[in-house]
């Protein structure tokens, strides 16, 4: 379902939680009725505070700056199924003030940046 596109498979860096992310809440459902009738699997889901995820390209990642990032934004960092480090912002606000306060950290808004 990942590979068609339906949705995105994210691993928290904090505890290895796996997290599927969608652009539209419907999408869940479609994604637990395809699971029960095409794989036999069943399956739960339950929403998360996500606002946007962020694709994270540092322009040092030996800096400072980024280490203290990674450290101070940890509970919101992922990895994509490429491993590429993904914040998970939980508000539009939380996002602006991210980028601002980290001005060397490009946060890009789709996987192929």
């Amino acid at each position: 379902l990942m590979d068609e596109g339906v949705a995105q498979l994210f691993t928290l860096d904090l505890n290895g939680r796996k997290v599927i992310g969608t652009v539209g809440a419907l999408q869940y459902e479609v994604i637990q009725y395809r699971l029960e009738h095409e794989y036999g699997a069943k399956c739960s889901y339950e929403p998360l505070n996500v606002y946007k995820a962020c694709w994270i390209e540092p322009d040092n990642p030996k800096s400072e700056e980024f280490k203290e990032f990674l450290r101070v934004k940890q509970k919101f960092m992922a990895k994509d199924k490429h491993d590429q480090l993904v914040f998970l912002a939980d508000s539009s606000f939380s996002l602006q003030m991210t980028q601002q306060k980290y001005p060397n950290i490009k946060f890009h808004f789709t996987s192929e940046y």
